[in-house]
């Protein structure tokens, strides 16, 4: 079944922001890495909304990329990239012990990097939600 693009696009804003919820609940149970992982997810879920309210292809998972593809459209992307740009090294080393030199994810990340991600993850968010409308969760 196609949605419309209006539509669609409020389903993966929704998603986010219960991923952004989730991340927050994780940063409460100390599960850094996890919190970190969930708010690289929650940004790339609203790039690709505000991408699919314009009809764009919201193709790939990085966070850097994506802030390219929306500047197409909209310039204030290119103003956050390389900020947003930072949760892109939270996709593989918060979850694969491979994803780091040594020691494992839940072990390598701190309460800063979470608080970091966070923050940078409602900027996201924010300008998504002042670009296409937001969502309550």
């Amino acid at each position: 079944m196609k949605r419309e693009p209006e539509s669609e696009a409020r389903r993966w804003l929704l998603q986010a922001k219960h991923d952004l919820d989730d991340a927050n609940f994780s940063l409460e149970g100390e599960r850094f890495n996890l919190a970190c992982f969930l708010s690289q997810q929650a940004a790339e879920k609203a790039l690709k909304a505000f991408l699919i309210a314009n009809k764009k292809d919201p193709w790939g998972h990085s966070v850097a990329e994506l802030c390219e593809t929306a500047s197409m459209k909209d310039s204030d992307f290119r103003n956050i990239k390389k900020h947003a740009a930072t949760l892109d090294i939270y996709y593989i080393p918060t979850r694969y012990p491979n994803g780091l030199p040594g020691g494992i994810p839940s072990e390598a990340y701190q309460k800063e990097d979470a608080d970091r991600a966070l923050s940078i993850c409602n900027e996201v968010i924010d300008m998504v939600e002042k670009k296409i409308g937001k969502v309550n969760i």
